[in-house]
This record gives C-alpha cells, structure tokens and sequence, in this order.
C-alpha cells in the first residue's frame, strides 16, 4: 500500500492528514489566538492547521480570537520591502567584513541578556 506524499506541511492537529492552510499563533500575554495564512516556515511556537480545523478553533474562556480571512488573493511582499530586507542584509554583511574580531573580543563585548524564559549565560 503506498502512502500518498503531501504536498506542503500537514495539519498540527493529532490524527489529521489533511495539508495546512493557514498558521495559529498564541499571544499569552494578551490571551489572544491570532489565525491568518499558512506561514512561510514551519514555526515551533504556531501550529498548522488545515481548514477543518481552523473553522473549529476553540479558546479557552476570556480569550479573544482574530482571523484574517483567507480569500487567495493575498498580496506578498512589496518590491519596496524586499529590497529594504536585501540593503539591511547587505549592511549588515558589510559591517561583520570590515570589523573582524577575534573570538575572545567577541565574548567580553557581547552583552548577556535575557528573551523569554531563556537567559544567556556567560562561560
């Protein structure tokens, strides 16, 4: 019996075959469920989910809910957007190529910091 190949990513929910069509990302902080197109990467904090699913989208009590509504027409990105991305890509090549350093210089000049629940911490 031959499994049949999917063509894009499949549904996060458990059980379910069907291909993904839009992304559900979770805002904690403001206990909301935003839904809008499939995501350009497979994300670890969203979840995929095919159009069953997010028609069934349930929230937990108190939580908002914002759906973009998918209509297949969705714009991408403007030329103006993609080439502001490549002249911040090229600054930022730019700058590393002009100022090389050497690990040690690296590791006493970059700051710890903290993101999330995850702290940087020195060796």
């Amino acid at each position: 019996m031959k499994s049949q190949a999917h063509v894009g990513r499949g549904c996060s929910r458990v059980g379910c075959r069907s291909t993904a069509t839009m992304t559900l990302t979770y805002i904690y902080a403001e206990s909301t469920a935003v839904v809008g197109p499939l995501a350009t990467f497979s994300e670890p904090h969203a979840y995929d989910l095919c159009a069953t699913h997010g028609e069934r989208l349930k929230v937990p009590h108190g939580w908002n809910v914002i759906k973009q509504e998918l209509t297949g027409d969705e714009p991408g990105p403007s030329e103006d957007d993609l080439m502001a991305i490549a002249d911040a890509v090229r600054e930022v090549a730019n700058r590393s190529d002009s100022t090389p350093q050497t690990q040690s210089e690296v590791s006493v000049q970059t700051p710890i910091g903290r993101r999330g629940h995850l702290r940087a911490v020195p060796s």
